[in-house]
């Protein structure tokens, strides 16, 4: 028997957007500490950046095969038992005696991580449709001040300790919130009677059937891909041009987090103009982006022009990613109201495909042209997002989709 769910949840959003902060931010930790762990382990750069990769694509395959648990689970056990999981992981990660080890304890730790999109689809049910994009602005402030601020974190503690206290302190504070959760958070049953085997096969009818879907999922792996090009080198280049460490390049994550401000804003914008608009601005303001934190002539003309300009960047960087996430989530979350933990499970999976194939490719680049080829990289992905953008569909809001349930769409395949 389906519920009502605005009457059966009382958890409010800001609570959501700390549950989104604490899990997601696992995914972060390792990328201002990649020079870090080289050390420790005697690797070079384009060996201990795929611990960065192995880390989104542990999460991609959580977003895949835990996330629609919770479309058929009770919602808070369900999210007790991964923030439990990825302090486990956590732990593993920091006791990892070689860095294979550390790769594979980062696969499990993005995996059960995924739990942030446990939490982000039940931000939806707590309002109308019409404060939709309100209210998933609010959750993924929380969520994107996590990603950021997990960076400055790591980055400092690193200079007075070692990068292995981050991954214990991270572990301590993820099993901390288990009974948090407890405490806040209601019973969250699921809203259809489904079964986990049926969850699983309406993934490819949801993604078949909804060309805003596939849309946004493609746009999404695209930028996400470009946006982790800066991050996953950023610690090599500052390092290399300028001799520094772990804490400047987590510092880089706190002036970013000042672009996280603008979610709440892009989710009212999202209500008020629609969300292909949104998403316009988004990358437009991403692809300006890089002609700042490119800056070759400018570090060899004067430091402070070039750190200016990456300060600048790194602002303008996010404020474009997150334009474009949240307008893009504002509008999957429209299509079938009774499937949200599905259709974030096929737009996440999509998504986080794309930033491990753009850290991937990043490495690469880094490894063989320097920072030039990754702000080239960088470019040329926002610029095939554009292409894919051009040829979608004119209304990107989602609102005129009809509510048409999944057993619907099966029996019409």
């Amino acid at each position: 028997m389906t519920e009502n769910p605005r009457a059966a949840l009382r958890a409010p959003l800001p609570f959501l957007g700390l549950a989104c902060a604490v899990g997601v931010s696992s995914l972060y930790y390792n990328q201002p500490l990649l020079l870090e762990m080289g050390h420790t382990y005697g690797a070079n750069a384009g060996h201990t950046g795929f611990v960065a990769v192995a880390t989104q694509v542990g999460y991609a395959m959580g977003l895949l095969f835990f996330v629609p648990l919770g479309d058929v689970l009770e919602r808070r056990s369900l999210l007790m038992r991964m923030y439990g999981a990825v302090a486990v992981a956590l732990a593993l990660s920091a006791l990892a005696p070689s860095l294979s080890w550390l790769i594979a304890g980062s696969v499990l730790m993005g995996a059960f991580a995924s739990v942030t999109h446990v939490v982000l689809p039940i931000a939806p049910d707590l309002v109308s449709d019409e404060q939709r994009g309100r209210a998933i602005g609010i959750v993924m402030m929380g969520l994107l001040l996590g990603i950021l601020l997990a960076r400055t974190f790591a980055g400092w503690l690193t200079d007075i300790s070692s990068w292995r206290w981050v991954f214990g302190v991270a572990a301590i504070m993820n099993m901390a919130f288990v009974p948090l959760l407890w405490r806040v958070m209601p019973r969250l049953p699921p809203k259809e009677a489904l079964r986990y085997g049926e969850a699983m096969k309406s993934l490819w009818t949801l993604y078949r059937t909804q060309p805003l879907l596939r849309e946004s999922s493609e746009l999404g792996a695209l930028l996400f891909a470009s946006f982790s090009c800066f991050w996953t080198t950023l610690t090599f280049m500052l390092y290399s041009h300028y001799g520094l460490g772990a804490g400047i390049a987590g510092t880089f994550g706190m002036v970013g987090a000042a672009g996280a401000l603008v979610a709440p804003i892009a989710g009212r914008m999202s209500d008020k103009h629609g969300s292909r608009w949104v998403v316009a601005v988004g990358m437009a303001l991403l692809a300006g982006s890089y002609l700042l934190l490119w800056g070759e002539e400018l570090a060899r003309v004067s430091t402070t022009l070039h750190m200016i300009a990456l300060v600048v960047g790194v602002v303008v960087l996010d404020i474009g990613a997150q334009m474009t996430q949240v307008a893009n989530q504002t509008r999957i979350f429209g299509l079938v109201p009774s499937a949200r933990s599905r259709l974030n499970t096929v737009y996440m999976t999509v998504f986080f495909t794309g930033g491990a194939v753009g850290s991937a490719l990043a490495t690469i680049a880094w490894v063989r042209w320097g920072w030039n080829g990754v702000c080239v990289l960088a470019l040329a992905l926002i610029g095939l997002a554009g292409l894919r953008f051009a040829i979608g569909s004119p209304d990107g809001s989602g609102y005129h989709e009809p509510p048409v349930t999944i057993e619907d769409r099966m029996m019409e395949a």
